[in-house]
């Protein structure tokens, strides 16, 4: 748990950083100290922004940061609970418990009986508070007592209980754009708090390249500028190039939590793709997600799944070619692996589209929960005993082998159901086939 007092400065927070700037990370150094300094939210800080009317009138209520990794959440708390002059406490959510929390609200308690100042409550990564630890916060919240910031990069409507969303509003960060992460790398190099005295000669293609490869995380741009810089010192004279840095960072690394909410957002822009029939869209997002360390089987049974649900009998081969990418991946290995994936990703997408299947699958379901289990019609009914026979089991089913084309007219639903259709197919793909071979049998009676 971190504590700041209001009445500690930010000066002479900045002095001490500057005392330890052989200590601190560039990315802690070269935290904003205004929201003047903030990059990347413009729609929160600017003039008309939410936060920077906050500030203006002075109240805070509680918040709910979410956003993406390194876009200022925890700087821009600490700025606006120093704005509207409350005291800052920080609890890290990985670290802290039930203990910690108490703690803290006692401080807030006394602050707040004694020296009439109001106390803001920043957790960082809230989500991972289970939901005992997130309602000991709710009275608290409630009585006005602790003010609440969280920061997440996970959806609040799945992380966050419901009463203490209720009482709290959302305010949504974005990824930095490429053009403001090379700004604050640009301030980083002239700054006294960054490397203005470090001596570090970089071309400007090398600050895009790095604001590239930071995909809009401004903490990581500026460590991998640091990291840079300390190597360039050592190695090339302290100029940073963009083959410098291609050979220092040979290995790619992109924003990808396969845990968490980035994860969840590119497996739905594949499988929209797919069901789109875009297959370029459907091979970029499957890029992104491999690049990024995502486990391939997660892919391809998402693959699997869209070409039941959205192909179906439209091109049942769809499926076989789904599942024999999962063999195929598994027997090659990486990388010819990935070839598999491609494939079986460009057949689905381009593939006609039928969800009858699906559909008829909901409507069934839907109808065993609204009449329940409804009995067998008895001439549906196995009879392997002489009992049963007598009972009537099977006494009237007729064997569609023995009539013309297997065929033959009879009833196979209960009869609360008889007359239902389920599967109604498209006029797409071999669903088209299907579909007239069905009207034919049912001389138009179904389908």
């Amino acid at each position: 748990m971190l504590r700041v007092e209001e009445k500690k400065s930010f000066e002479e927070k900045e002095l001490f950083q500057i005392q330890e700037k052989e200590v601190k990370p560039l990315a802690f150094r070269m935290r904003p100290r205004n929201l003047d300094e903030v990059v990347g939210q413009p729609h929160l800080t600017g003039s008309k922004g939410i936060l920077r009317k906050i500030v203006e009138t002075g109240f805070l209520p509680s918040l709910i940061f979410w956003g993406p990794p390194g876009s200022g959440k925890t700087s821009i708390a600490y700025l606006v609970a120093k704005a509207c002059k409350y005291q800052f406490i920080s609890i890290s959510a990985v670290t802290s418990g039930v203990k910690e929390i108490r703690e803290a609200v006692k401080e807030a308690e006394n602050d707040l009986k004694f020296r009439n100042k109001k106390t803001v409550f920043f957790i960082d990564e809230i989500h991972r508070f289970h939901k005992g630890q997130q309602s000991l916060l709710l009275p608290h919240v409630e009585e006005g007592i602790v003010t609440l910031i969280g920061s997440t990069t996970e959806n609040p409507s799945f992380e966050i209980i419901a009463p203490l969303l209720s009482r709290s509003q959302v305010v949504v960060f974005q990824k930095i754009p490429i053009e403001e992460l090379v700004s604050l790398l640009e301030r980083a190099l002239e700054d006294e708090r960054g490397l203005k005295d470090e001596g570090i000669k970089v071309e400007e293609d090398a600050l895009l390249f790095i604001a590239q490869l930071s995909d809009g995380d401004a903490r990581q741009a500026l460590n991998l500028l640091e990291v840079a810089s300390r190597i360039a010192q050592q190695e090339n004279e302290g100029k940073i190039g963009i083959k410098f840095l291609q050979d220092t960072f040979s290995k790619t690394s992109y924003l990808y939590d396969k845990s968490g909410e980035e994860h969840f957002n590119l497996l739905s822009a594949y499988h929209k793709s797919l069901r789109g029939s875009d297959p370029d869209a459907a091979v970029y997002w499957l890029a992104r997600m491999l690049e990024g360390g995502e486990d391939p089987h997660v892919i391809l049974r998402r693959l699997v799944a869209c070409a039941s649900e959205d192909v179906g009998n439209a091109d049942p081969y769809a499926l076989l070619v789904a599942v024999a990418a999962q063999e195929a991946y598994d027997f090659l290995g990486e990388p010819e692996g990935r070839l598999s994936l491609a494939q079986a990703t460009i057949y689905v997408a381009s593939a006609p589209k039928s969800n009858a299947s699906y559909q008829a699958l909901n409507q069934a379901v839907a109808d065993v929960k609204e009449y329940g289990a409804l009995p067998v019609p008895l001439h549906l009914r196995n009879a392997p005993t002489g009992m049963m026979k007598e009972m009537g089991f099977g006494r009237e089913y007729r064997y569609p082998h023995n009539f013309t084309g297997a065929f033959v007219e009879q009833e196979y639903l209960p009869p609360q159901l008889q007359g239902k259709t389920y599967f109604h197919p498209h006029d797409r793909g071999y669903e088209k086939t299907i579909g007239e071979r069905l009207r034919l049998l049912w001389k138009g009676q179904k389908y």
